[in-house]
This record gives structure tokens, C-alpha cells and sequence, in this order.
């Protein structure tokens, strides 16, 4: 497979992933909030989107070309990614909103815009860090 076909369905992958996190994420926040709140509930749906992804991307998205760290080093990498990759998306959704009328008017044109950017951002640092197919540490 040439390199521009398997970049074009790696990130297809990566993408459709990120829908399926992005249910679970929205699943769990919805059956948690009245016993943990908004907040207490964004924390765990948070946390149960990251690991249903990253299961997901390690066997199907990446699965040419595995980490070659230790699945907990790979986890915890992968985790702290989804976390720079969630702060971009945030920071993205912010500027937008305090600079624009119509995304304040239509604040889904920034999630959207927001959530693009962080995927963006997440697949190239995990391509990057943890699935780039060379030879590196184990364990």
C-alpha cells in the first residue's frame, strides 16, 4: 500500500473512532450526570472515551504499524495526547466563540471546528509518539 493511501485510511479510521469515542463519551456523561454531576460525570465519560479510542486505534487504526512501548507506557502516552489534543480543541472552541457572532450564535460550528483541529492534532502526535513503526523501547 502506498504511503498516501494507508495516511488517507489511517485517518479515516482515527476519524470514525472518534465518533464512536465521542458516543461513549456523550453515553456515559448522560447516565452519570445525576449521580456525579456534570463535572464528576465529564471526568469518567472523558476517561471512558480515551480507553474504548485507544483500544480501537491500537487493534484496527494503527494495527500496521504498533507501538512499540509497553501497553501501559502506550496508554499512558496515549492519554496524555488525548489531553494536550482536548486542550486545542478547547482552546480552539474559545477563541471562536469570544471572536465570532455566528459561532456564539451557532456555537456547533465551533465544537465542530474545535473537534477537527484536536483530531488533527491527536492523530499526528499519535502517529508521531506511538505508532510510527520504528523500532524503539519495549516494556
Amino acid at each position: 500500500m502506498d504511503i498516501m493511501k494507508k495516511l488517507l485510511t489511517e485517518t479515516f479510521k482515527f476519524a470514525i473512532t472518534g465518533v464512536i469515542g465521542f458516543m461513549v463519551d456523550t453515553l456515559v456523561l448522560y447516565l452519570l450526570k445525576g449521580l456525579t454531576g456534570l463535572y464528576g460525570a465529564r471526568l469518567i465519560s472523558f476517561s471512558c472515551a480515551v480507553i474504548t479510542t485507544w483500544l480501537i486505534n491500537r487493534s484496527l487504526t494503527f494495527a500496521a504499524t504498533p507501538s512499540q512501548h509497553g501497553k501501559h507506557k502506550e496508554f499512558a502516552t496515549y492519554f496524555l495526547i488525548m489531553c494536550v489534543g482536548g486542550a486545542v480543541n478547547l482552546a480552539c472552541y474559545s477563541g471562536l466563540i469570544a471572536v465570532s457572532p455566528l459561532t456564539r450564535h451557532y456555537p456547533v460550528l465551533a465544537i465542530a471546528a474545535g473537534s477537527l483541529i484536536g483530531m488533527f492534532f491527536n492523530f499526528s502526535l499519535s502517529k508521531a509518539l506511538l505508532y510510527h513503526g520504528k523500532a524503539g523501547k519495549s516494556g
